[in-house]
């Protein structure tokens, strides 16, 4: 059994990101723990809106399998009024007690200030130094984040392992129906049709029927 962490700047993002890959490693036997960073602010968004996604969440989560879920609730969207450091030991701690070898972050080159906080703070958070255990770290890409980065070399996602997720689209899709707060209609990208085009798009480069494609970040091999 591996321990699996993925991290989620926001609620829905584990879903859009890596949701076939969290049900994959579940069907695997794998441990997977979810890190929510952000819980939105109240002068932006009501507080029943907040329960609600929170609860959207959980139920996701449960058609994906994973039920050990951890919140640190940090202000969203206001992550660059948190100082860093404070945000990489809170990520820390949850790494610290997850022991995970495997931890899936959000990708650095995102438009969404919050994410590029967060992939930060993890590489902070994950150094590999003197019993960190995470041996693997690998950015998911998000819709209407990740293809809205800016056209230079160092912000853009460049997938360089894809995973076979054909047997749990069905899943990812299914759990992102949960988060009708979020759920867009088409041509929206967090529209279903969308989320599975570029599922099929990934499986499609690699000769695949669905796919999540990730861009390694460094992999420790004993």
């Amino acid at each position: 059994m591996t321990r699996i962490l993925v991290i989620a700047t926001h609620p829905d993002d584990e879903v859009l990101g890596c949701g076939g890959v969290m049900a994959r490693h579940v069907a695997m036997g794998d441990h997977v723990s979810l890190l929510v960073v952000t819980r939105a602010i109240a002068e932006l968004f009501p507080p029943p809106l907040v329960e609600q996604t929170r609860r959207e969440l959980r139920q996701a989560n449960a058609l994906l399998g994973t039920s050990d879920i951890h919140f640190l609730d940090f202000p969203a969207p206001k992550l660059d009024s948190v100082p860093g450091h404070e945000l990489a030991d809170a990520i820390g701690r949850i790494i610290r007690t997850i022991q995970p070898a495997q931890v899936y972050l959000p990708h650095g080159g995102d438009i969404h200030a919050d994410h590029r906080a967060v992939y930060m703070a993890t590489l902070v958070a994950a150094r590999p130094i003197f019993g960190c255990p995470v041996r693997k770290l690998l950015c998911y890409e998000t819709l209407s984040e990740t293809e809205w980065s800016p056209p230079v070399a160092s912000e853009v996602f460049i997938p360089t392992i894809f995973v076979d997720i054909s047997a749990y689209l069905p899943q990812k899709l299914a759990a992102m129906t949960c988060y009708q707060s979020q759920l867009q209609s088409p041509p929206h990208p967090r529209s279903l049709p969308a989320i599975e085009a570029l599922a099929r798009f990934r499986g499609a480069t690699v000769s695949l029927e669905a796919a999540e494609a990730f861009m390694l970040v460094r992999e420790i091999v004993d």
